[in-house]
């Protein structure tokens, strides 16, 4: 199944895409949230689909898409998690997974426009594969029960400020990776059921030109390793969202240039949907 919620910022409808269509689901929840993923409400709109008892949403078509999951109380990202990315950042692949957060109100929809921060000069793109929590996960014991805790999966751009994260960091990038807006997300939270989340396309592009090309096969740490791994050190809630890493491709190799005012990003992970966002300088630095 695929989820979205659709309408003004504050203000979106949670809906069901079946048959192209999307179904409004706000007679089962009023949000695609942790409350809902976890109280079973996939399957309570599984079995109201399957009924044809949920209304199409009005004018679907010209609404704004917003980020499939409402605001998470954690994004935990995982860095350096392709080993051609590591290289192109001047490392090693990491021998155990990195982790940073970004701050719940960097997840906006895949749409939408981004403000590039003030006096920034080194704003980066990096497409990414998202897995949303459904079950509280601490201390799992194996991979193997990482399935049982996760929701299903989204497409997201880690946006990154390389100066800030890198060079005026203390040696933490999280510093670099939280402005409001860093974390385009969607269009679709898509079920398990439907993924094979070990080997999906993934792609971004500038303004129309190629800049990553990659795969989910070759992470350096799968999506169940990553799951079990965080929950050894946190607790994570029903619909947290956590980042899995990039590919190669990104500014930071040296091979593209930086975004500014004006560029257009488009990434798109295959079977969770495409994004577009125009990228806008900080009104200080407008010329």
């Amino acid at each position: 199944m695929k989820f979205a919620r659709l309408g003004p910022i504050g203000s979106e409808t949670p809906v069901v895409l079946h048959d192209d269509t999307y179904l409004d689901i706000s007679s089962i929840t009023r949000e695609i949230d942790g409350d809902f993923l976890s109280s079973d409400g996939v399957e309570r709109v599984r079995v109201a689909v399957a009924a044809g008892t949920l209304p199409a949403l009005e004018a679907a078509e010209g609404k704004r898409i917003g980020a499939p999951i409402a605001r998470p109380s954690a994004v935990i990202c995982i860095g350096m998690n392709y080993a051609a990315h590591a290289a192109e950042s001047g490392s090693a692949p990491p021998e155990i997974p990195i982790m940073f957060l970004k701050t719940p109100n960097t997840v906006v929809g895949p749409d939408d426009t981004v403000e590039i921060p003030r006096g920034s000069t080194k704003t980066d793109w990096e497409v990414e594969l998202g897995v949303v929590i459904g079950k509280r996960a601490s201390y799992l014991d194996s991979p193997a029960e990482s399935a049982d805790h996760i929701a299903g999966f989204v497409t997201a751009n880690d946006v990154s400020e390389r100066t800030f994260q890198l060079e005026i960091s203390g040696g933490q990038w999280s510093k670099g990776k939280c402005a409001p807006g860093f974390n385009p997300t969607g269009p679709w939270l898509v079920t398990p059921d439907e993924v094979e989340h070990g080997n999906l396309r993934l792609t971004s592009y500038v303004n129309g030109e190629l800049r990553q090309d990659s795969t989910t096969a070759d992470l350096v740490f799968g999506v169940e390793h990553i799951i079990w791994h965080l929950s050894q050190y946190l607790t994570l809630e029903p619909g947290d969202l956590v980042l899995t890493g990039t590919p190669e491709g990104v500014a930071l190799s040296g091979r593209f240039p930086y975004l500014t005012d004006g560029d257009v990003v488009e990434i798109a992970i295959e079977g969770l949907g495409r994004q577009r966002q125009a990228f806008t300088a900080h009104p200080s630095d407008r010329a």
